[in-house]
């Protein structure tokens, strides 16, 4: 017996529960240590990109892993820092306080305190379709962004320049370029063997944590550069060993003038990250044939933000790798990201101390390897060449982060619904004709009307594809009156209507316009094959009275046969083209042809 709804919508885990057999138990242990020691290099990294000390990367692996477990839809999914995550809470951030700083990391705290706010709150709304607004295109366009704003904001430690805190994209290049004589020779040798061992380990033993490979190779490298040379000589810093695995309670920072600094900044991190967690859960839910509920994950996501809070964690969200990994390793129930967390602390408790050896440039080596892999070259390369207006999203959304993170996001998700928007304001409007080569055939089919075509003197057939809305009436209403403008003697027009799957309040106003408009020319309106919801819609709206419900019937044969007897009988005694099956043997008022189907394909005069 399923569980009530209120049960599962606030204690989701009881329906997976009875699944935790001792089989299952063991799955799930094993993928969660596995995620532990994948995610220790990068819970580091992603703190140091959001530019907090590297615990905090730690600390936001660890409660909010298991709150978004416990109370998420996704089986798989696990919660943690994110590259993205990161690197918003960095951009949003480090204007209003100098990163690292008691000041920051408060701010850090209540910006996931709001966020999470915001997330349970579009949760328990039932908002969980609002993360389709945002295109693929943007998505991409705001992680090549992010990778590049990751790379300046590494420059400093890569090269052991001197950049100035909180300089913009443009001013860290510009420096970097000025002063790149000032680069400090063995800081920068660190980085590069970094990088290096890093990409070989990707290359060659692709089935082990590349960070970790690329971690021991500099600090081995920064450790006998150290002790041939004196630290003093090569500047070469460390990270510093870790002050505690253990996440400390915390309490944000609920001043007034801190939480309206937040409000934006929390907009977009709640806006981003439930677009990462759901695609994330998607991604996977397709291999696992799980169903999700896009709510709930909203609901467990942001519970998981608001418990972090508390537990000096910074804004989480789902991620990929550790996720992706997390379902290859055999994980059966969410127990195994819940199980990652106190994993990791006891691995972070032993490792705590060698961060101490752990040099700068090291890190910032491995977060330009992050940051070259955040790039999605293909899907880039794909629009670049055949999606012009994917390319404009793409290089809006690109240039705009790159100037003002969460601006730059927003600018790109309006560009993409204002062209989406223009696409649907122009619904394919077709005329159908037979082709020339079979007048005079009864069983021809019809098709678009070339230039060569030949269609019914008297009436219009039209195919609408899309939606007849307030956006696209004056483009519908366009090519309606251009039929009677190029040929006033086409009064008629047959509305082929099995494409259009949704008319508003303004479509229908025009159809009934239209109808009382062509009966005004002596003609009429006719549609052919309306969708159940439009017919309602027609109906509800009063617009069926003035189109006629006789005129609104399933089947194209069945509208010939009703608008056929009502054309005007002298222009189809001279018509040759004999369009209809109708009109091959008698003509509207019911008499016969005196003459043969075919012959003479020139259209009568009016």
């Amino acid at each position: 017996m399923s569980p009530p709804a209120f049960v599962r919508r606030w204690l989701p885990f009881v329906v997976w529960a009875p699944l935790v057999t001792r089989d299952a138990l063991r799955a799930d242990a094993m993928a969660a240590l596995t995620g532990a020691l994948i995610v220790l290099p990068q819970a580091v990294a992603f703190a140091t990109i959001a530019g907090l000390p590297p615990q905090y990367g730690l600390y936001a692996a660890m409660v909010p892993a298991i709150v978004a477990a416990l109370w998420g839809s996704s089986w798989h999914l696990v919660s943690g820092p994110t590259t993205a995550i990161s690197v918003l809470v960095f951009a949003t951030l480090s204007p209003l306080a100098v990163p690292g700083s008691e000041r920051y990391v408060a701010m850090v705290l209540t910006l996931s305190l709001v966020a999470g706010a915001m997330q349970l709150a579009m949760g328990l709304a039932r908002l969980g379709a609002v993360v389709n607004f945002i295109s693929h295109t943007v998505i991409i366009g705001f992680t090549a962004g992010a990778a590049f704003l990751i790379v300046a904001s590494q420059v400093r430690n890569f090269f052991g320049l001197a950049v100035p805190r909180g300089a913009s994209f443009h001013e860290t290049l510009l420096y970097a370029g000025e002063h790149l004589g000032e680069a400090h020779l063995w800081v920068t040798l660190v980085g590069v063997v970094t990088v290096a061992a890093g990409l070989l380990a990707k290359r060659f033993l692709p089935r082990w944590p590349y960070m970790i490979f690329a971690m021991i190779a500099g600090s081995l490298v920064a450790a006998l550069l150290n002790l041939v040379l004196g630290a003093g000589a090569t500047g070469i810093e460390t990270v510093g060993a870790l002050p505690s695995a253990v996440p400390s309670l915390s309490v944000p920072d609920l001043s007034f003038s801190t939480l309206q600094a937040m409000v934006f900044p929390a907009a977009v991190v709640a806006l981003i990250g439930l677009t990462e967690a759901v695609a994330i859960a998607r991604s996977i839910a397709m291999r696992s044939r799980q169903r999700l509920d896009n709510d709930q994950e909203f609901i467990g996501q942001g519970l998981s933000n608001i418990a972090g809070s508390f537990f000096s964690a910074y804004p989480s969200s789902g991620s990929f790798n550790r996720s992706g990994i997390n379902y290859a390793s055999g994980a059966r129930t969410p127990l195994a990201a819940a199980l990652s967390a106190p994993i990791l602390l006891a691995i972070a408790v032993l490792a705590a101390p060698l961060a101490a050896y752990l040099p700068v440039a090291a890190m910032a080596g491995i977060l330009f390897i992050v940051a070259w892999g955040l790039i999605d070259w293909h899907h880039i390369g794909d629009i670049v060449r055949r999606h012009p207006r994917e390319r404009l999203v793409l290089l809006v959304t690109w240039v705009g982060v790159l100037v003002d993170l969460e601006k730059g996001l927003f600018a790109g998700i309006v560009v993409s619904l204002l062209l989406y928007l223009y696409r649907t304001s122009q619904p394919a409007v077709e005329e159908r004709a037979p082709p020339p080569a079979e007048l005079g055939n009864p069983r021809r089919k019809m098709v678009a009307a070339g230039p060569d075509a030949l269609p019914c003197p008297q009436m219009a057939m039209l195919r609408v594809r899309g939606s007849v809305y307030f956006g696209a009436v004056e483009h519908v209403r366009d090519q309606f009156r251009r039929v009677d403008a190029v040929d006033p003697q086409r009064k008629w027009i047959m509305l082929l209507a099995q494409g259009v799957n949704f008319v508003d309040l303004a479509g229908a106003e025009l159809l009934a316009e239209e109808a009382q408009r062509r009966r005004a020319l002596g003609g009429g309106l006719v549609i052919v094959g309306v969708q159940p919801a439009v017919e309602h819609l027609l109906g509800r709206s009063g617009a069926m009275r003035e189109i006629g419900p006789a005129r609104v019937v399933a089947h194209k044969g069945e509208a010939i046969r009703r608008v056929y007897p009502q054309l005007d009988n002298e222009v189809c005694r001279t018509c040759t083209r004999r369009v209809f099956e109708e009109c091959q043997t008698r003509l509207p008022d019911g008499s016969a042809r005196d003459d043969a189907p075919g012959g003479d394909t020139r259209r009568p005069a009016p």
